[in-house]
């Protein structure tokens, strides 16, 4: 949203009777060595007592209320733009049942490890209109978000979007988690899907990611010079659609081939 964040407090849920303490001390000292790398301090936290180990954060930052960065904001004609390529949650569903070689860990733990804040600044720097970030609904839930709040339709481009390369060939085997197929069902009344793309490729777009990318909408203008400085920046980042003014068929996403 364009908000520098000043504090992060913790807040974990774990089972002390079936893992040990150990775990819980690596999940902290993560988080603190993350938020550090972002210039976040961890300034305190609460801990309860679960059967299942659960975690998240709870981050204060400021923001200019005059340029909040929101997901609605997109205008017709802007440019859409992804800073990490998809296919998370089939790596991570791979590794859960020991089909992903050590290559592709690292590589997915790389990816997750990997923070927006670089991302986030470059785009406040080039005049973006919307983001949101790519995560539990997959790139189909999140952008229909963003063409819900702009009341207006977007268009992607298949073989625009990046993909990881291990990703791909799960895909093509099948692996992905349930939420994908989940996802892709609840965006179909207002997505279309060029019918030549395979099935695998359709649930790719609604793959769940953990710690995903950026999807920036900018002025179609500016779209050269935010490329360049996300890729001094080391981000891989992809032109991978464009907004447009809705019709009358109630469609909001169009993924052409």
């Amino acid at each position: 949203m364009g908000a520098r964040p000043v504090s992060a407090v913790s807040v974990a849920a774990f089972p002390d009777t079936r893992l040990p303490l150990a775990v819980l001390t690596e999940i902290l000292r993560g988080l603190i060595a993350g938020a550090a790398d972002c210039g976040v301090p961890v300034v305190g936290g609460h801990t309860v007592k679960s059967p299942e180990p659960l975690f998240g954060l709870a981050v204060t930052g400021i923001a200019h209320p005059d340029r909040l960065v929101i997901k609605g904001g997109a205008r017709a004609g802007d440019v859409l733009v992804l800073t990490k390529p998809l296919g998370i949650g089939v790596l991570t569903t791979a590794l859960k049942n020991e089909r992903l070689a050590p290559e592709g860990v690292a590589r997915v733990t790389e990816l997750m490890l990997t923070p927006n804040d670089r991302a986030a600044a470059v785009m406040v720097r080039h005049g973006v209109h919307a983001a949101t970030d790519i995560t539990g609904f997959g790139l189909l839930g999140h952008l229909l978000e963003m063409a819900r709040g702009a009341d207006l339709s977007a268009e992607l481009h298949w073989p625009a979007i990046p993909i990881l390369d291990e990703a791909r060939t799960l895909a093509e085997a099948g692996v992905f988690p349930g939420g994908a197929r989940n996802n892709l069902k609840a965006c179909l009344e207002q997505t279309r899907i060029d019918p030549a793309l395979a099935e695998w490729q359709s649930l790719l777009l609604a793959d769940p990611q953990t710690s995903g990318g950026l999807l920036i909408a900018f002025p179609p203008e500016r779209l050269d010079a935010a490329l360049a400085e996300l890729s001094a920046q080391g981000i891989v980042a992809r032109h991978i659609g464009r907004m447009l003014e809705p019709d009358e068929t109630g469609i909001r996403v169009m993924v052409t081939r």
